[in-house]
């Protein structure tokens, strides 16, 4: 008997129909033989929902508070998939993440898993239920309730195959899996079968929606084999799991895109030790993630230090560096949200030179001008204005023949 965790995102149980239609799938996995423990998410909008009616009332709703309103969506979604699950004949047991439990730290809203009590789950399935537990939540040390952020219920998916040691962690959603591109900009963009904790992870963190980037972390720290497929189709969809020697044989395996960054550049910094220690010691006690830093060449003792983060993070962001901008003397701010960040992936890139001139020279035949430049083990990301996105990653797809290769 294997024991399978399946997760449910929020379009695949928008609607009564859907969530009766998801109860067939689990139920077919149980007749299979198998054991199955059922992560959701709220039904699709609500969350958004829930997020407008507090902000009716503050701009910066009190932490707690939102953990308290959120996590009501998920507790909805759990008892009617167990209802429906009963009313087709099998037997379900609903748990909020306070009840597996999901023991998490304090940091309201983005909390982060510390560990999970699942004898009560565990028990639940040997006595033969189906666990329907409501993902994005869990409790924190004072007892309190906790979410674990945005793209939360896929990080307690695969937290939970890692606790019950889950023989697989299939991820439902409203695509057949992972792609070599957004198909919406690139038509040929094509389905790939296999893919590295890796490259993923890089995926994730560079705009592809498919997977929370903390889950991958997680399922890759753990060991955890994913499968990303489609609640609407029977077909198998993308499996994510440890590095294959066959996948170094493509130089690039996906090109990703993320409009959801915003350049900030301190101008005329004078160029003296233990300005970016101040300023980025500040950003990161925001509790705000930076991405790609570039620093220029001092020039008569002063420097411009440019560094982009999550577009959601810029008020906060701004009003740091305008103050430490005032506190060293610096000439001023300036700040640009009309970028975005285009990438390419591939695992490939150990073993292979050359990927980075020839984005480069693809970029600048399409006369797209480069702002900002990084690189990793497995990805060259270009920060490029935003109205050429789609340009660039239509070139890009096609430079590196992701549409002929086989995966």
């Amino acid at each position: 008997m294997a024991l399978v965790v399946q997760k449910y995102g929020g379009t695949s149980v928008g609607s009564l129909e859907k969530i009766e239609n998801v109860a067939r799938r689990v139920l077919r996995t149980v007749e299979q033989g198998n054991q199955v423990a059922v992560v959701v998410s709220a039904m699709s909008g609500e969350t958004n929902r829930l997020t407008d009616m507090a902000n009716f009332y503050s701009d910066k709703p009190n932490p707690r508070e939102m953990d308290v309103l959120l996590a009501s969506g998920e507790q909805v979604t759990i008892a009617l998939l167990a209802m429906a699950i009963e009313k087709l004949g099998g037997k379900a047991q609903s748990f909020l993440g306070w009840q597996v439990a999901f023991h998490t730290d304090n940091a309201h809203t983005k909390c982060r898993i510390k560990d999970i009590d699942s004898e009560k789950l565990l028990a639940s399935l040997g006595n033969g239920n189906v666990a329907v537990v409501a993902g994005f939540q869990g409790v924190t040390e004072d007892g309190e309730v906790a979410t674990l952020g945005r793209g939360g219920s896929d990080l307690s998916a695969v937290a939970l195959a890692a606790a019950l040691k889950a023989d697989v962690c299939e991820i439902y959603t409203d695509v057949n899996g992972v792609y070599t591109t957004d198909p919406r900009f690139v038509p040929e963009a094509r389905k790939i079968n296999h893919v590295s904790y890796e490259e993923m992870l890089e995926m994730a963190s560079l705009g592809a929606k498919v997977l929370q980037t903390r889950s991958v972390e997680f399922a890759m720290r753990h060991g955890v084999t994913v499968h990303v497929r489609s609640t609407f189709e029977d077909t198998d969809g993308t499996f994510i799991g440890k590095e294959d020697p066959e996948m170094e044989e493509l130089l690039v395996s996906a090109i990703a895109y993320d409009k959801n960054e915003a350049k900030i550049t301190m101008h005329k910094v004078p160029d003296k030790p233990g300005i970016a220690a101040k300023l980025f010691a500040a950003i990161s006690g925001a509790n705000i993630n930076v991405d790609m830093i570039i620093q220029n060449i001092s020039s008569e003792g002063h420097t411009d230090m440019t560094f982009t983060v999550g577009k959601a993070d810029v008020p906060r962001a701004e009003e740091i560096v305008r103050k430490i901008a005032e506190e060293t003397g610096a000439a001023g701010v300036i700040t640009d949200s009309k970028i975005a960040k285009v990438s390419a992936i591939g695992v490939g890139m150990r073993s292979h030179a050359g990927v980075a001139s020839r984005m480069f020279n693809c970029l600048a035949k399409e006369g797209v001008n480069i702002q900002m430049i990084s690189t990793s083990e497995i990805k060259v990301s270009c920060v490029v204005d935003e109205k050429y996105t789609e340009l660039a990653v239509r070139a890009l797809h096609e430079e590196f023949e992701l549409d002929k290769v086989a995966s």
